[in-house]
């Protein structure tokens, strides 16, 4: 009889919040892991994935219930685990003032590896991922795909038979993802069985199995194929004539029996409820398509009423009237460059953006899009060019731009020991709020994004989508003419992910100019205009269509954004390699 990788029998863990409740992180949860196949482990935040990974490898107890790996009993054989598993936490888990050497060496030491066998083991494992030229350098300075390789590499120092990953993907760019995921099926031919927690619905599908958790309890379990196939003939490509994507998306959420719409390429995604026969309106052609296992995922979660996502928001009318809105471009760059010493990071790039629009920076990790897009936002000087953000120069008059724009960076810049309610007010009091005008932003911003339950709460203590509302809230606290969204959605589960692209487009819709940075090709989509850059220049520009044209080839009539992505950047890559 073969035995199960990972045994979880009627498991349940709580844990005290600092000051509030106790919180229910499993409940009476059982499920078994398949031994030499990959499983994916799904669901929103708060859904119970990290406290089932942290369950399996002993560092958490359960309060009742019983985990094994491998027929081993976590709690009464506890010294047996650490022999059984690898486990790569959530950032990587690096020591970023340690070199890639040295990290090495220490995990090494903590796995009680044998001295005789690092070598060989260092040298397979750097060559696996390609970090054999970066040793001496410091972890902290290494690119997001390239900690995530450093981290993967720590945790397979010793082969184990269970490898647990828990969102290892998070913040890094399509080339990078596909990289790990082809490390991730290479270690099946070593008999590693592997669980993976992930944001990105599309990796589900090259799970062989899949456990979708929400709120600690189980809502299914089963293969990509087999969760998928109740949603056969419920999934819809809907296109208007007026071709008007992001406000034909906004009609489709609203009508009775739609429970998901998406825009996706030309058209708009839709998912209608079971038994449901959604009637199109005049001007739409409806096409059914075969559902994905993130159709499957989004209707599990329908079935909850608590892990339904806010499908329209009710944000407040733009500060701009639509008499105010320019047709000027309110960002215009123009040969701008940026040096690090000799390095040049960004090489002459020009774009402009026009008022209301979505704009896309895209780009591989190191690509130079977050130098830019810190040199846009005032809080790095450029080395030359011109930079113009709502009429005002950013090189002469930084802190006038900084002033009439908002800014949610890659990690929220949140004040984690404050409060919600004390973010909030200091936020306000920074962008020159006073009076009533303070206090109705401070109850606007409570209200529009449901922070009143979580106002007593410490920013760093509160789930990712919330840390994600709060930040939007602070950035929109004074009614800024343009947004800057430095990845926003990073490592924020799919339903959010939903939430903030509703704000996001009725602000645009409201005049509001957007700027945004993401490593999620779908999210693209919603954008008017982007442009692609790699090694600090910019090598694809235009509407989200154009862009994709540019990867048409005749073995692939339609790319997807993500194919145009990994397509165009790779052969820019390629070129410069044989031109240097």
């Amino acid at each position: 009889m073969t035995v199960s990788a990972l045994i979880l029998e009627a498991v349940s863990k709580r844990f005290q919040e600092t000051g509030g409740p106790q919180v229910e992180a499993l409940t009476d949860l059982s499920v078994q892991v398949k031994p030499g196949v990959i499983t994916g482990l799904l669901g929103p935040d708060g859904a119970g994935k990290t406290t089932l990974m942290r369950l399996a490898t002993g560092l958490l107890a359960p309060d009742h219930g019983r985990v094994a790996v491998f027929g081993v009993d976590t709690q009464r054989e506890t010294h047996r685990i650490p022999a059984l598993i690898g486990y790569m936490p959530q950032r990587f888990g690096l020591y970023e003032d340690l070199s890639v050497q040295e990290n090495l060496n220490l995990y090494a030491d903590l796995q009680g590896l044998a001295p005789a066998a690092r070598a060989a083991r260092y040298d397979e494992l750097l060559r696996m991922t390609a970090l054999g030229p970066f040793g001496t350098r410091r972890a902290g300075d290494l690119s997001g795909g390239m900690k995530q390789k450093l981290g993967l590499a720590c945790a397979l120092l010793r082969t184990p038979p269970l490898l647990l990953l828990d969102e290892p993907t998070v913040g890094v760019d399509p080339i990078s993802r596909r990289e790990l995921w082809a490390m991730i099926q290479d270690l099946l031919r070593s008999k590693v069985t592997v669980i993976i927690s992930t944001a990105y619905l599309d990796e589900a599908e090259r799970c062989d199995d899949l456990i979708v958790l929400h709120e600690g309890k189980l809502l299914g379990q089963g293969s990509p194929e087999m969760l998928r196939a109740p949603l056969a003939g419920r999934s819809f490509l809907v296109q208007a004539a007026d071709g008007g994507r992001r406000r034909l998306r906004q009609q489709l959420a609203g009508r009775a029996g739609v429970i998901d719409a998406q825009v996706q390429a030309e058209a708009v995604r839709v998912i209608t409820a079971a038994g449901s026969a959604v009637q199109p309106e005049d001007g739409e052609h409806w096409e059914t398509v075969p559902p994905r296992f993130e159709d499957a995922f989004i209707a599990l979660l329908h079935r909850h009423p608590a892990a339904a996502h806010k499908t329209e928001s009710s944000l407040p009318p733009s500060p701009l009237a639509p008499a105010d809105i320019t047709r000027e471009p309110v960002i215009l760059v123009r040969e701008l460059r940026r040096f690090f010493g000799h390095f040049e990071a960004v090489k002459g790039i020009s774009f402009q953006v026009a008022a209301g629009e979505i704009f896309g920076l895209l780009g591989a990790n190191g690509a130079g899009k977050t130098t830019a897009f810190r040199m846009l936002c005032g809080l790095l000087p450029p080395s030359s060019g011109v930079l113009r953000v709502a009429g005002t120069d950013v090189r002469s008059a930084r802190a006038t731009a900084r002033a009439r724009i908002g800014y949610v960076s890659q990690k929220f810049s949140l004040y984690g020991n404050l409060s919600v309610a004390q973010n909030l007010r200091f936020f306000a009091s920074a962008y020159g709020l006073q009076g009533t005008r303070h206090v109705a932003r401070l109850r606007w911003a409570e209200e529009e994004f449901d922070l009143g339950p979580y106002r007593d709460a410490n920013a760093g203590e509160l789930p990712l989508g919330f840390k994600q509302r709060l930040a939007l809230a602070c950035a929109l606290l004074h009614e800024p003419r343009i947004l800057f969204l430095d990845e926003p959605t990073s490592g924020v589960d799919p339903l959010a992910r939903r939430e903030f692209w509703v704000r996001i487009n009725r602000l645009a819709e409201d005049g509001v100019t957007v700027m945004i940075t993401t490593h999620f090709m779908e999210e693209a989509e919603y954008c008017d205009h982007l442009v692609l850059m790699s090694l600090g220049e910019i090598l694809a520009a235009g509407t989200p269509t154009e862009v994709r044209r540019l990867a048409q080839s005749t073995g692939h009539p339609h790319p997807t954004m993500e194919d145009a992505f990994i397509t165009l950047i790779e052969s820019h890559e390629a070129q410069n390699r044989r031109a240097s």
